[in-house]
């Protein structure tokens, strides 16, 4: 039919780019998770806790990862 107008198609650039800022939120909290654990890590060896900054570490990692997700990518 001539008169009927058709929807948009989703082009394959579109899906590529949702897919892209899928595996960026996914390094920005796994990244942060995996520096800041690190860092806490480091001072649990250092101060000689039992873990309490590696959690805490961790904690704060995925916070950063959580803001730079909404940040970044407006999520």
């Amino acid at each position: 039919m001539a008169g009927k107008p058709q929807p948009p198609r989703r082009s394959d650039k579109d899906a590529a780019s949702g897919a892209n800022a899928g595996w960026a939120a996914v390094a920005y909290l796994l990244g942060g998770m995996a520096v800041w654990g690190g860092v806490g890590w480091l001072v649990d060896r250092w101060l000689g806790l039992d873990g309490i900054a590696t959690a805490v570490g961790c904690v704060l990692g995925v916070a950063g990862g959580v803001y730079l997700t909404v940040k970044k990518l407006g999520a």
